[in-house]
């Protein structure tokens, strides 16, 4: 989970330019390069999303569905960070919809209230913008993340967008990272591909930490790794790459130069647009390879 370390380092971050320099695209790779160039809806599927309610054993989940217009998909289950269900994570959500998937997006916070549940730009040096925050988190439990999977994995393959013949997906960010590795271990033969941008808490020395159930998974992984949290937690990189290759999953597991914690989402007060499009890019080679 988020803690008092990683919100002062997001306060004291400032955000990066959003502009590509000849040696940065160099840095970036072709492939991943190539990939953050292609202007928003080049190549693109149209698609529709509407606001949907999921029933679950709590309450009724409030979220966001997004699909190309035609035809079945992949499915794609997004767990969201502290923040919640919100603009940019529907952004992002149609986003991957355009690269020929069905995407959920869902507001883990829905017994508490409905999204959205932080305030617009977010400050986290205001007390009470900080104290709401960490209640909403600390009211998530693995519990209900098993309740909430239970619901979202079904509602999804009950969708006609949806292509039930091949693997889903499912990404999570900052909180929602270690909730991809719950879901899949949860649902072994439906989940293929899992993707944690800065995922909080993966890997350490608790008797239920998300690392330790990789065994019962059958998904392929990325773990794109904030440079904050590695110099935190140096460790946790190397148990799940031990947990991933003893299990014989393949998984990418990266530490990407010069981020904070809460680097991907493009409202970020971290936001870092060079290495978020190249984790973007990297979940896309995944979802190619992994979603058969």
């Amino acid at each position: 989970m988020c803690d008092n370390d990683d919100f002062e380092a997001m306060v004291q971050y400032r955000r990066r330019a959003a502009s590509f320099s000849r040696r940065q695209f160099g840095a970036l790779g072709v492939g991943a390069g190539l990939l953050s160039l292609v202007p928003a809806g080049a190549y693109a599927a149209a698609t529709t999303g509407a606001d949907v309610a999921i029933k679950t054993p709590d309450g009724t989940c409030d979220a966001y569905f997004v699909h190309p217009t035609k035809g079945k998909h992949p499915a794609v289950l997004i767990w969201p960070d502290i923040f919640g269900l919100r603009p940019a994570f529907k952004q992002m959500a149609t986003r991957l919809a355009e690269s020929g998937y069905a995407v959920l997006v869902v507001n883990p916070f829905y017994r508490l209230q409905k999204a959205p549940t932080s305030p617009e730009h977010a400050d986290f040096q205001d007390p009470a913008t900080r104290k709401l925050l960490t209640e909403q988190m600390q009211s998530l439990s693995p519990q209900t993340v098993a309740t909430d999977a239970g619901a979202f994995v079904p509602w999804l393959d009950a969708q006609a967008a949806v292509d039930t013949q091949r693997k889903m997906a499912t990404t999570g960010y900052c909180m929602g990272g270690p909730y991809t590795l719950r879901t899949a271990a949860q649902f072994p033969d439906r989940i293929g591909a899992i993707a944690s941008f800065h995922g909080a808490a993966l890997a350490n020395a608790s008797p239920d930490s998300p690392h330790l159930l990789v065994p019962k998974m059958k998904a392929s992984a990325l773990i794109a790794i904030a440079t904050s949290d590695d110099k935190t937690d140096p460790k946790a990189k190397d148990l799940l790459r031990q947990a991933f290759a003893a299990a014989g999953l393949p998984a990418e597991i990266e530490v990407y130069t010069d981020t904070m914690h809460g680097w991907c989402p493009t409202d970020s007060h971290v936001y870092n647009h060079d290495q978020a499009e190249k984790a973007w890019s990297r979940m896309l080679v995944l979802f190619d390879k992994a979603l058969v």
